[in-house]
């Protein structure tokens, strides 16, 4: 039978999410899952939230279950600018829009941004989300050459002029997922001055910059380049993803146009939840609270890290992350990550392949493992079962023959 159902050609590049597919084959017991990026649920400060969930139903019950200003919830965006003047930025709360997360962010740069066959700019790998929200309006990707320290100067420098130009650089410079790793200050400074050259504007994400171990990042890319920047943050890092709060810092000329796009999509972030965080947050909570996440992902890091050398065999890569919550593993010559899930789903434990993260030409070698929903000896036993699965499999892989 037909149907009378004619989907948009922006549907088809609509996929599901590699890691939210794995999340439901690891909700079967017994399985060790370092496969999602989920912040520990033992950090949520649930007593504190009760206690203001009570106050704003006490003190504000109409309004806060009232429709709400799409810019969002004003002593919260107050809240805001003022935060990220700590990195560095001199930002005006009316350059503040609040989001249902920080993913809604991306999607409303790619709807304002992208066009289809235009270039957008992306790491090598990059966040897989990112992606998810660029692909429905067919952008052309340009995969920048990275390393340790995140995307090369000479990659920006070498991106073309020609019409239509590229949109926009979406990067990732504090504790990068999936690879966990950051930008020194140095190179910050040459990659905003090779975006400035190129003509091409940043988008700076910044869920884990509150997530570093030892001491913080550098100021933020957009610091260095207000006019040419969006800067994405988050509270489901350091309070709760349950609330779904983000925020977006824009520059004027792009501010009305994302508001525009905000109101079409949902009119307004809900505004109970603004007020709940707020109250939370406006006395200096997440300065007593985040220390404590940091201290614990650095535990849960240092386990891992032990692990790690203790149990993979020789052959694999990986680097310590100063902050955030993954580590980015690659594997021997002969392995491929997704091949192997199924394997090691069925010994008990679960990671994220890392094909996905690429915009283009995925390596197949490489996986992520977070290490912050486990306790630091279950991250050993997951860590030892993946190695024994590396193991095996390395023991079917063909020798490689010598010239």
């Amino acid at each position: 039978m037909s149907t009378v159902w004619t989907q948009a050609r922006r549907a088809a590049r609509m996929n599901p999410s590699i890691i939210r597919e794995i999340l439901k084959v690891t909700e079967k017991p017994g399985i060790l899952s370092m496969a999602g990026g989920l912040p520990s649920a033992d950090t949520f400060p649930v007593d504190a939230i009760k206690s203001a969930c009570d106050r704003v139903l006490s003190q504000n019950p109409r309004e806060s279950l009232q429709y709400a200003a799409s810019e969002g919830f004003a002593p919260l965006r107050d809240w805001v600018a003022s935060r990220v003047s700590a990195l560095g930025m001199d930002v005006k709360p009316e350059q503040v829009l609040v989001t249902s997360g920080s993913q809604q962010g991306l999607d409303l740069i790619g709807k304002i941004m992208c066009d289809a066959g235009a270039p957008v700019a992306v790491e090598t790998p990059t966040y897989l989300g990112a992606l998810q929200a660029f692909n429905p309006f067919e952008p052309l990707y340009a995969s920048l050459a990275s390393d340790g320290e995140g995307v090369r100067p000479e990659a920006l420098r070498a991106l073309p002029h020609d019409a239509p130009g590229t949109r926009f650089a979406y990067l990732l410079p504090n504790y990068q997922n999936p690879t966990g790793r950051v930008m020194s200050a140095a190179r910050r400074q040459e990659v905003v001055a090779a975006a400035q050259a190129a003509g091409v504007p940043i988008v700076e994400d910044n869920p884990y910059g509150d997530l570093w171990f030892d001491q913080p990042p550098p100021n933020a890319l957009s610091s260095l380049w207000p006019e040419g920047s969006v800067y994405l943050g988050s509270f489901s890092k350091v309070l709760t993803p349950g609330f779904r709060l983000g925020y977006m810092i824009a520059p004027p000329e792009l501010y009305p146009k994302l508001l525009q796009a905000k109101q079409a999509a949902d009119l307004h972030t809900p505004g109970f939840n603004q007020r709940v965080v707020y109250e939370v947050i406006k006395d200096g909570f997440l300065d007593q609270h985040v220390p404590q996440i940091r201290a614990r992902y650095k535990a849960n890091r240092d386990a891992m890290a032990v692990a790690l050398r203790e149990h993979l065999p020789e052959g694999c890569e990986w680097q310590s992350p100063e902050g955030g919550m993954f580590f980015w593993i690659r594997l021997p010559e002969g392995l491929d990550a997704m091949a192997l899930l199924e394997t090691a789903v069925e010994a008990g434990v679960a990671f994220v392949p890392g094909a996905a993260f690429y915009a283009q030409r995925p390596d197949p070698r490489t996986l992520r493992l977070s290490f912050v929903t486990l306790t630091p000896d279950l991250i050993g036993e997951g860590v030892a079962i993946l190695g024994r699965v590396l193991r095996e499999a390395l023991a079917e892989v063909p020798a490689l023959s010598t010239p």
